[in-house]
């Protein structure tokens, strides 16, 4: 049976408090120590009681393609900026967050990591080298455009121009892992240290955020990993393996940018042997890539219409054109770009050699080039610098990917198609870089558009539909279930799965339209399924003739870029019990919350600029969030 529930706003605000959702690690007794009775019956509590929203996928002027097309702010203004901070944009803007972030990954490219920087302030270790010479005398003679070209020239065809000169780099790093150590503030702001390893062969995006659990001291023991040193993600799994051995630290890998790898992302054989993935690599890829970013700016990577023909609500900001170099997308390569198809294909891959390397859990992050991570729509400075605000003919119309497929505009993606997304919710005990990181490993994690709404679902044999109402929620969902990311044994004889799910509207945001759970499956037949369940939703709509639920509506006024929580519901809860489980067949669950339409950044920018966006732009969008999954192994 379907369900819905509404809360009145006297309980919306108490949840907006941050004590209503809270999920749990290890709630049993048998794991805690709890001495004497006591009257509080909070002290040992042993769960996350909050969701924390960051940007793991952030550039400053220290990546190249950042720093020599126009970026002047380093890590110092990014932290500055996600903490709340008013910032002037590199076009001289100013620039402001409705509301703080919670943590930042400063992910900057690691190939040739801080060039610009270096170049601005004459850098005495570059002049030494016979490259830094060349593009310090382009770039101070007002030759940037120059400059860049020579240095992309280089690193496209995987040339290190800097190469033998490990110091330069090592100082960069250096830089930023101190000024990551200026702006980190356990419990209340937490500058986690990252970078990019930005794999591009033959242009195609295999892209990995690395990211440190550890402080400077243990990051500054080694440098960045980067694509000079190998395109293959074996290599790097083998330098972060490397780095754990070397210092005790931990490290994991966030692959990003499915959409623009024509195919390689979720490939069936090795990059580099070309062999058929086999246990060890899988066991390997899982060990390292617990995660996967399934949106960002350039596109949504969560589904495809052609591959999921019966869920209306893919085609959300979909880039399925073309890559960064001169290859042309095929439909053929779809099935290995798209992250709820690689899912499913993950349970085929399990049966099959007994590892599933495509378990992840899924996060949301920016990747723009700005040193601002911006996700609101009503407040997008754009990918790179000079795409930033402004009624010129770029903001619209530069192209972002697809420039060396040829003439055909059909195989380009245009800066208007540029998402203004997203942000990673990890529920963690603290707000720290040890609770964080632990929260991303164990995969407690769901991803979102760019909004904040909150969402949390345990899954478990034994729950009833009243339970979602309970006021230990988070407890009872960890004593008698699993949370996003975690995994569901073998069903005991005539069990089935259910899911406790409950959504909250983004405080400052738009209401919700619906919660819907994704299922996958491998059938009987070792055929791979997949169906979307509208589990609860806002009004009195009832599912039509064909299961379909009516849409929610639209208020969005286009030539005000405005809209209204007249519809919608602030918070939505659900009960759902598995009406097609089969208890000998493998799969998982996720969760996918939708708003209500609003405006989109390009309709803001239509009424702000008075510029006219491409007939083709859509006037709004409905920002969601999706879970991590939960799996079933029989």
């Amino acid at each position: 049976m379907l369900t819905s529930r509404l809360y009145l706003a006297a309980l919306i605000s108490t949840a907006l408090g941050g004590v209503a959702l809270a999920q749990d690690v290890e709630v049993s007794p048998a794991n805690n120590s709890f001495g004497k009775a006591e009257y509080s019956p909070y002290l040992d509590q042993g769960f996350p009681d909050r969701v924390y929203f960051g940007d793991t996928h952030l550039h400053t002027s220290y990546s190249t393609d950042a720093g020599m097309v126009g970026n002047r702010l380093g890590p110092e203004e990014a932290y500055r900026f996600a903490r709340g901070e008013e910032v002037i944009s590199s076009t001289g803007l100013r620039a402001r967050l409705q509301r703080p972030l919670d943590f930042l990954v400063v992910s900057d490219h690691a190939e040739n990591l801080g060039l610009a920087p270096m170049i601005e302030e004459s850098n005495p270790d570059l002049l030494r080298t016979e490259f830094g010479r060349l593009v310090h005398g382009l770039v101070k003679s007002g030759k940037g455009p120059e400059a860049y070209e020579a240095w992309i020239g280089r690193m496209n065809a995987l040339d290190d121009p800097m190469k033998g000169n490990e110091a330069v780099t090592r100082t960069m790093w250096e830089r930023e892992t101190e000024i990551a150590e200026k702006y980190n503030q356990p419990g209340k702001f937490s500058a986690i240290i990252g970078y990019e390893w930005t794999s591009m062969p033959d242009g195609n995006n295999l892209h990995r955020n690395v990211i440190f659990r550890d402080g400077k001291a243990k990051a500054d023991e080694v440098i960045p990993f980067s694509q000079y040193d190998s395109v293959d993600p074996e290599d790097l799994w083998t330098w972060m393996a490397d780095y754990e051995k070397k210092t005790g630290g931990r490290v994991l890998a966030i692959p990003h940018g499915g959409n623009l790898s024509l195919g390689l992302m979720f490939d069936d054989v090795t990059l580099t042997t070309k062999k058929p993935i086999d246990k060890e690599y899988a066991e390997r890829r899982m060990r390292w890539e617990p995660l996967y970013e399934v949106t960002q700016m350039k596109g949504d990577g969560e589904a495809h219409a052609a591959l999921s023909p019966n869920d209306e609500f893919t085609g959300f900001e979909t880039w399925d054109r073309g890559s960064f170099g001169a290859g042309v997308h095929t439909a053929d390569m779809l099935p290995r770009e798209y992250a709820r198809e690689a899912l499913k294909r993950g349970l085929k891959y399990e049966q099959d050699i007994g590892v599933n390397p495509f378990k992840f859990g899924m996060v949301g992050s920016t990747d723009a080039h700005t040193s601002l991570a911006t996700t609101t729509e009503d407040n997008f400075f754009g990918k790179v610098v000079p795409l930033e605000p402004s009624a010129g003919y770029d903001r619209f119309f530069e192209v972002v990917a697809g420039r060396l497929s040829g003439e055909d505009p059909r195989r380009k993606s245009f800066a208007w198609q540029t998402s203004a997304s997203g942000l990673a919710a990890v529920w963690a005990t603290d707000n720290t870089r040890e609770a964080l990181w632990d929260a991303m490993s164990r995969k407690e994690v769901y991803a979102t558009t760019g909004t904040r709404l909150m969402v949390r679902v345990f899954a478990g044999y034994d729950f009833e539909e009243n339970d979602v109402q309970r006021h230990d929620f988070a407890a009872y969902g960890y004593r008698n279930g699993v949370p996003m990311g975690g995994d569901l044994a073998a069903a005991p004889e005539g069990k089935v799965p259910s899911l406790m799910i409950r959504a909250l509207r983004d405080a400052d945001g738009a209401n919700l339209d619906r919660i819907q759970v994704v299922k996958g499956w491998l059938d009987a037949k070792g055929d791979l399924q997949e169906k979307v369940y509208d589990v609860a939703w806002s009004g009195d709509r009832k599912t039509g003739a064909d299961g379909k639920l009516p849409a929610v509506g639209n208020t969005v006024d286009a030539k005000d870029a405005s809209y209204t929580n007249t519809i919608g519901a602030p918070l939505l809860t659900g009960y759902w019990k598995d009406p097609d489980f089969d208890p000998k067949e493998r799969a998982f669950y996720y969760v996918r919350a939708i708003e209500i339409p609003t405006p989109r950044w390009t309709t803001y920018d239509a009424k702000f600029f008075k510029t006219t966006p491409p007939p083709e732009a859509p006037v709004s969008i409905q920002d969601r969030a999706y879970t991590s999954p939960i799996w079933y192994t029989p």
